[in-house]
């Protein structure tokens, strides 16, 4: 791979890298909510839905994550 496209590899980790990190601040504010819940609402359909979004932002960090070290293993 030449210099320029490992270059625009690079910039997609970084966008990437950026996207994780918005991602993670809104899953720990959801987690945060969440834990703020009375326990009457953490155990009904508020908190079900809050739980099943908290593991949806879980999914995306983690195939973020993924994607990043096939672009690593992809530019060496």
């Amino acid at each position: 791979m030449n210099k320029q496209r490992r270059k625009a590899i690079a910039d997609i980790m970084a966008q990437i890298d950026d996207l994780h990190s918005q991602i993670e601040g809104l899953r720990d504010e959801e987690q945060e909510a969440y834990d703020n819940l009375p326990e009457g609402l953490q155990e009904g359909e508020k908190g079900d839905s809050m739980l099943e979004a908290i593991d949806n932002l879980d999914s995306a960090l983690g195939s973020l994550e993924e994607a990043i070290d096939y672009l690593n293993t992809a530019s060496e």
